[in-house]
């Protein structure tokens, strides 16, 4: 099963990390204010950076390394993703 880690930004410019399996429906749940307290009170989000992982143990311990960011740090991931680097 791939796992999918990824970031969102929030309407208050915070960035929330998350893993899931199926991409379309985390978000969406996002949307609805039904996947995570913190999400819930800074709708809306939106997918900045996305990584596929082979299982649930890489994911989380690629959630824990990105968690461990500095917000710069984080901001860099996301605009490396962008550039294609």
């Amino acid at each position: 099963m791939i796992y999918t880690v990824y970031v969102l930004k929030c309407r208050d410019g915070s960035l929330y990390t998350g893993i899931t399996t199926d991409l379309k429906r985390r978000l969406r749940q996002h949307a609805l204010g039904k996947a995570s307290k913190y999400t819930r009170a800074k709708l809306p989000v939106r997918c900045v950076y996305t990584e596929p992982r082979r299982n649930e143990s890489s994911a989380k311990k690629r959630e824990c390394a990105i968690k461990a960011l500095s917000r710069a740090q984080k901001l860099l991931l996301v605009r490396r993703r962008d550039d294609g680097n």
